[in-house]
């Protein structure tokens, strides 16, 4: 009886060592930052640099601020640095008081400020 026993409890033993392994890591996308078309550049020669858009954790709420502000439209506030405790939202204004203006803002732990 204690020899079955003995037996069973490697079994069980060795079959969950199958189990036990390194769990691979996270692969994340990372954005690329390609540059401008060429041939654009600012008045003081500087080649324009296009960031792709990304939605943050406080999008929604620059979204609102900007709202207050007359800024509307477009495809809303987008993430300029990298994420964290401290971001920066971008809002291009297509429509109402502040058409054709950016709306900027800077979020310290979710708490946005308008820049």
């Amino acid at each position: 009886m204690k020899r079955a026993l003995v037996l069973v409890v490697a079994v069980m033993l060795g079959g969950c060592s199958l189990f036990k392994g390194k769990p691979e890591p996270v692969r994340r996308p990372v954005a690329v930052v390609k540059p401008a078309a060429p041939g654009l550049q600012d008045p003081n020669g500087t080649t324009i640099e296009r960031v792709p858009f990304r939605t943050g954790v406080s999008s929604a709420t620059v979204e609102k601020m900007a709202k207050e502000q007359g800024c509307t439209g477009g495809q809303g506030a987008g993430l300029m640095t990298e994420a964290g405790p401290v971001e920066v939202y971008r809002m291009r204004c297509e429509e109402g008081a502040m058409r054709g203006k950016v709306f900027t803002a800077r979020c310290d732990l979710r708490q946005c400020v308008k820049m």
